[in-house]
């Protein structure tokens, strides 16, 4: 397994699931971390460079890295914002959507059961999740380190830290040209965001299937092609794997987003594509969807774009008799009905 940790030269362009071009739209949003698919796309393109392999040949290429819809032994988990000052690394991940804001903190919601007497009848999981405490309005961009993640998991009340202490947004404005004599084209005003990470920021990922690359060097990433600095660390610890047994009740929350077929219910709404034995679902907290797409240079068009479960959803289970998870589960880390190999769905779980 092989530690990515990946610097901006200048600044970065990761769009979100919205076509645009010049008739489309006017803005190009950027996200911050970029969805798996587009670091997969990172990793298999500097792999064929690694490899020198002819970017024309197409039997080449899916000869050394495979085709998006088959990556071969290419197995992912990130990408996530890292601060790393050459002494300190920190992993960041979104504050658990079953947390609320408080002046004190973010403190973790209630599991309760629906009464009868209410008139969530018709919740559709057996528990609902529910505040103790007067909530404030929900920032926007709120991030926890490791250590501080696992202390919420735990229920334990935390301090998020802010979206501007990692990055910024930088906005710009082009128009588009008719050819190459630089002329203008009435009409055609567009507006690109633009990430720049703070000093130290980047992003880490966790590769596997690929022999090891240089200890350092340069890459092309995200929209522009722009240029990234990567390293590759040792003596870090990787990302946490699902444990082999199961308690009776426990809590998933989903680093990367994932994709359900039943919008936020797996293919299988028993679970069994993802446990050896009796799951219940008890409540589920999530954030707003998230649109998944892209374009596929290959073929020059826009991808189609599919609704997702947005990273720092959580979700409760309990058990009944001895429950583990599926193989393909414990070795990815993941828990979705597509993309689990470039790392999307990837989870943390804690008893609960």
């Amino acid at each position: 397994m092989m530690q990515l940790f990946l610097e901006p030269i200048d600044v970065w362009l990761f769009r979100d699931g919205k076509p645009f071009d010049a008739t489309s739209d006017h803005r190009a949003s950027s996200l911050f971390p970029p969805y798996p698919s587009v670091i997969q796309g990172v990793i298999r393109s500097h792999q064929l460079v690694l490899q020198g392999v002819d970017l024309n040949d197409a039997r080449a290429i899916a000869e050394a890295v495979g085709t998006a819809e088959d990556v071969k032994n290419l197995r992912l988990r990130g990408p996530f914002i890292a601060r790393w000052d050459g002494e300190q690394f920190r992993r960041y991940f979104l504050v658990p959507a079953d947390m609320t804001p408080t002046d004190s903190g973010y403190v973790q919601l209630r599991l309760v059961q629906p009464d009868s007497k209410t008139l969530l009848t018709s919740c559709p999981t057996p528990a609902l999740l529910f505040s103790t405490v007067e909530p404030t309005k929900r920032l926007p961009g709120q991030w926890l380190d490791e250590p501080t993640l696992w202390q919420a998991l735990r229920g334990e009340t935390v301090v998020g830290v802010e979206s501007q202490a990692l990055f910024e947004r930088e906005a710009y404005f082009g128009i588009k040209r008719q050819d190459h004599r630089g002329v203008t084209e009435h009409g055609y005003l567009y507006e690109a965001e633009y990430i720049r990470p703070s000093q130290g920021v980047g992003l880490y990922v966790e590769v596997s299937g690929y022999a090891d690359w240089p200890s350092q060097g340069v890459l092309r990433m995200g929209g522009e092609g722009r240029g990234a600095r990567y390293q590759v660390l040792s003596g870090l610890p990787s990302l946490p794997k699902p444990p082999a047994q199961l308690g009776q009740r426990f809590k998933i929350y989903f680093a990367t987003p994932t994709y359900f077929q039943n919008g936020w219910l797996p293919a299988r709404e028993d679970w069994s594509d993802f446990f050896d034995g009796n799951v219940t679902l008890l409540a589920a907290a999530l954030n707003r969807y998230e649109s998944v797409g892209g374009y596929d240079w290959a073929k020059n068009r826009h991808k189609a774009a599919y609704r997702y479960v947005p990273a720092g959803s959580v979700y409760y289970f309990e058990t009944s008799g001895t429950t583990t998870f599926k193989e393909h589960v414990l070795q990815n880390g993941a828990i979705t009905d597509a993309g689990a190999q470039i790392g999307f769905g990837q989870i943390f779980l804690q008893e609960v």
